[in-house]
């Protein structure tokens, strides 16, 4: 289930990036690319216990749906952290002065 959260969240987030492309201040392509990276590596991760080990490609269980929500809320949480550090409305820099 993870896997599947975590396409969505990359799918959306690419596709609010798209829609305001011209003018990315707040960072929409540093974010769909934590989560495309997220979902790259998690496939991967799947696709190789499924080949080794068998079973279901896809696990719906309710720790793999926390697990996928806890990773949506940590790739938020870096995206935020990188925003801060960018300041895109020079609102920190501003305060400092």
């Amino acid at each position: 289930m993870w896997l599947l959260i975590l396409l969505f969240s990359a799918t959306m987030s690419t596709a609010l990036w798209y829609s305001k492309a011209e003018d990315d201040k707040y960072m929409l392509k540093f974010l769909s690319l934590i989560f495309w990276g997220a979902s790259i590596m998690v496939f991967i991760d799947h696709l190789i216990s499924y080949i080794t080990e068998g079973g279901e490609f896809i696990e719906i269980t309710t720790e793999s749906t926390i697990l996928g929500f806890i990773l949506v809320i940590t790739a938020l949480i870096i995206w935020e952290i990188a925003l801060l550090i960018k300041d895109p409305k020079q609102v920190i820099r501003r305060k400092m002065r």
